[in-house]
This record gives structure tokens, C-alpha cells and sequence, in this order.
């Protein structure tokens, strides 16, 4: 059974401690594992899990305060602070990434890092329509281009489709066209953009800076039955990757609204990576 990939600190970088740690919870605020109201570990829990100081501990929870994502209370320890006005997420296309490089003639490097199975955790439990710990196939992997790696994608799988295919596959060859080469007809996808920052674990295998901003997306896909059949979480740094969608002008009776379109399969694909060789408008 493959074990979920843990973020670490490292006295090497010159990032401080603190900083890092401050990091790694922000990125799980951000990506929803530390739900509103959830309580945070405490000092000590933190000196512990990352052997530090239970004052640079300390410190990294009073940073998350001060950007008000914590709140603490003596006595009853600290929380995810509720955002009672935050903002809908942006939903984007749902076009391929692999299926645009291809479009475009850009050829990319896959690095397999971790592939197995594991319990699903309540997160992708919710987004495969699974029960909490139902075995998943979890694969985390690495592409690249000519100017260096450009995307941190981990997938899950239900443990029934996964069987179909394994390491070696996933190694070579895109997830959707595994599914689809496995009997699966691929029929639907949710797709969702936001941001985050790049921590100790996700930083030095895309060669970026600790806290660098990186576009993260994740998507829902669905055979068609409406059935979840892969769940992918992906981080791509926004120099090397951009997001584009084509919107067309809507009239209403009553107001006026954008609405994606469709690009034409002879059109620059939606989501492109950027290249050193490529003109950057």
C-alpha cells in the first residue's frame, strides 16, 4: 500500500523554519484538508510532527493569525478561521492539457514518483462517490518540457478500474487514455482553478522557490453514467502554464453576460504551457 506523500522542513533552505510551516498549513486551508472550523495542530503537536522548536512552532501559527487564516483562543486551542464572504471558485474548460500539448506538437517528460493503493481519505472519498477508505489507486507524477517541469499531478482511481492498468502504463502513457483503453467512455468533467503556494515537498520537484505561487486545478472526471473515474489534483507554475478560455458575448433580456465557447479544433488549445520558444503575449 502505497502512503500519502508528507511535506517536510528542511534547516537546509533558506526559507525559515517557521515559514515552511507556515506553508504547508496554508496550502491545506487552502486546498480544503483543514476545513472551516477545524482545529489546527497545537505547538507541541507541530514541534513533533517537523522536530522543531515548539517556539518556531509557535511562530508559524501566529503568522497564519496575522493573515487571518487561524484564530486562537487560550484554552481551546486553534482553528481555521470561517469565511463567511469568500468568494465562488472559478470553474474553467474542461479541455485536456495532454490533448492540447499534443495539438500544439509539444512533447512532454512524465516522472512516475509514487503509484499504489491507499484507504481514501474524506476528501477524495467525497470526490470519487466512494466510501470514506475504500481502496483507491493513488499515482503521483511529474511532466516536463524542454525548459524544465511545468506540472505536480497526483490522480486517484477507483481500486476496480485501476487493477486495468499499472505502473508501467502510468509511467508511459496519459490517465484518460488508460481509462478509455480500459473499457471506461469518458462523459463528463468538473473542473475547478484556484491558487496556492509552493511547499517544501511540491518546490524542489517543480525547481521553484518555497512560497512560490503556483495555479492549482482540480478535476472530476465522470464515464457515462455519471460515475466519478478520476479524481486528479494538479499544480503547474504559472510561468511555464497558462489558462485560457474563449468567451463570447451573451445578450439577455435583462443584462448581459460572458459565456464559454468552444474553441475551434484549428485554434491555439485553452490551456497552453509556455516556452522559452514560444512568443509570450
Amino acid at each position: 500500500m502505497s502512503r500519502r506523500s508528507e511535506a517536510v522542513v528542511d534547516e537546509r533552505l533558506p526559507t525559515p523554519l517557521y515559514h515552511q510551516i507556515f506553508l504547508i498549513l496554508h496550502g491545506q486551508i487552502v486546498e480544503g484538508r483543514l476545513v472551516a472550523g477545524a482545529q489546527v495542530p497545537g505547538e507541541e503537536e507541530l514541534a513533533r510532527q517537523f522536530n522543531v522548536s515548539r517556539i518556531t512552532a509557535r511562530r508559524a501559527l501566529a503568522e497564519l493569525a496575522a493573515e487571518g487564516m487561524v484564530t486562537r483562543s487560550r484554552g481551546r486551542g486553534t482553528h481555521v478561521t470561517a469565511r463567511d464572504h469568500e468568494p465562488p471558485p472559478v470553474h474553467g474548460g474542461v479541455e485536456g492539457l495532454i490533448e492540447n500539448l499534443m495539438a500544439m506538437g509539444l512533447k512532454t517528460q512524465v516522472t512516475l514518483l509514487d503509484f499504489g493503493y491507499e484507504p481514501a481519505a474524506p476528501d477524495v472519498a467525497a470526490a470519487l462517490q466512494v466510501a470514506p477508505g475504500a481502496e483507491v489507486q493513488r499515482a503521483v507524477r511529474i511532466r516536463s518540457l524542454a525548459d524544465g517541469p511545468f506540472s505536480h499531478l497526483t490522480t486517484y482511481v477507483p481500486a476496480d478500474i485501476g487493477r486495468k492498468f499499472g505502473r508501467k502504463e502510468m509511467a508511459r502513457e496519459p490517465l484518460l487514455g488508460l481509462l478509455e483503453r480500459s473499457g471506461v467512455v469518458i462523459g463528463s468533467a468538473e473542473q475547478t482553478l484556484s491558487a496556492t503556494l509552493a511547499d517544501t515537498r511540491v518546490a524542489p520537484l517543480l525547481k521553484t522557490s518555497i512560497g512560490a505561487p503556483l495555479l492549482r486545478i482540480s478535476r472530476i472526471v465522470q464515464d457515462s453514467h455519471g460515475r466519478p473515474v478520476e479524481y486528479i489534483i494538479g499544480l503547474y507554475r504559472p510561468d511555464r502554464y497558462q489558462f485560457r478560455m474563449s468567451l463570447d458575448r451573451v445578450r439577455g433580456e435583462d443584462r448581459n453576460t460572458w459565456s464559454a465557447s468552444v474553441a475551434p479544433a484549428t485554434g491555439e488549445p485553452s490551456a497552453a504551457p509556455r516556452s522559452r520558444n514560444r512568443e509570450k503575449k
